[in-house]
């Protein structure tokens, strides 16, 4: 379900959303969703990083699954470190599927 906001901003982010739009062929609510999406990795992987999100909270936090994220973070060249209680939860989430 989609919902509308409006959204203010410089001119300077503007015209850069015009711009990606140009580019890409495409109009400016995907180049703001798109851009939006991408701050959501970033912001998982920032976190992950400084040891403040676990992988499960950066794969939440990115809104993908915690493979995606394990690969996510090895494309920003983050090791990751899964440790006993991210095993434990991804255990528990496979149960709950089956």
């Amino acid at each position: 379900m989609s919902k509308t906001m409006s959204v203010r901003m410089d001119r300077d982010n503007y015209n850069f959303l015009q711009e990606i739009t140009k580019e890409e062929g495409s109009d400016l609510s995907k180049a703001v969703r798109d851009l939006v999406g991408r701050g959501r990795i970033l912001l998982a992987v920032e976190r992950y990083k400084r040891g403040e999100a676990s992988l499960g909270k950066a794969a939440e936090l990115a809104g993908v699954t915690i493979g995606q994220m394990m690969a996510i973070l090895a494309e920003f060249g983050v090791e990751s470190s899964v440790e006993n209680e991210d095993y434990l939860q991804g255990l528990k989430n496979l149960e709950k599927s089956w």
